[in-house]
């Protein structure tokens, strides 16, 4: 976890609400992905955006889902299990302007997507606590029933996620890349 910020801010990247600044949840409870780890991840899932169903896992300020419904994503769904973290990420949103594919679900990421069929998303995404398994744990959950067709979640560096995935590495952080074969 970062440092505790009371005034967090987070910046879109590109898209329509390019250089909008949404709040980041105050404390420690939310570790918000940096600018440059953000636009690594976006550059990487960038092509699958264009409208796409996309799912935010672990969606804490929801910079992950606001960043791909502002590069043109037709749907995302954001889940998030903290009551604070979910009225900041509804916050967020409303002062974008909202969007009508936009849908916030409170609840746990793991036992949400036990609950998705195969490829009910083209593109998700997970930024779990690094001090949680929850980053393995959606990892060989999409490995038994591949949710989306791509499936990125963000943890530690220094844990090891299934070789399946690849993995990229930015300091301390590690974003993993699942795919099903096309």
């Amino acid at each position: 976890m970062c440092a505790t910020l009371e005034n967090r801010r987070v910046r879109i990247i590109a898209g329509r609400w390019k250089g909008r600044r949404i709040q980041a949840p105050p404390g420690d409870l939310v570790r918000p992905t940096g600018d440059r780890v953000r636009e690594a991840w976006m550059s990487i899932v960038h092509q699958a955006l264009p409208d796409a169903r996309v799912l935010d896992l672990c969606a804490g300020s929801g910079a992950l889902g606001l960043e791909s419904l502002s590069r043109g994503a037709a749907h995302c769904d954001f889940v998030e299990q903290s009551p604070r973290v979910l009225r900041v990420l509804e916050s967020n949103l409303a002062g974008l302007g909202g969007h009508a594919g936009a849908v916030v679900h409170r609840g746990d990421a793991v036992l949400f997507t036990q609950q998705l069929p195969a490829l009910a998303y083209d593109v998700a995404f997970a930024d779990p606590p690094y001090a949680s398994d929850t980053a393995l744990r959606l990892a060989e959950q999409w490995l038994k029933i591949p949710f989306a067709a791509v499936f990125a979640v963000e943890h530690s560096s220094e844990v090891a996620l299934p070789a399946i995935g690849e993995t990229r590495r930015y300091g301390s952080t590690a974003l993993t890349f699942f795919r099903t074969e096309s």
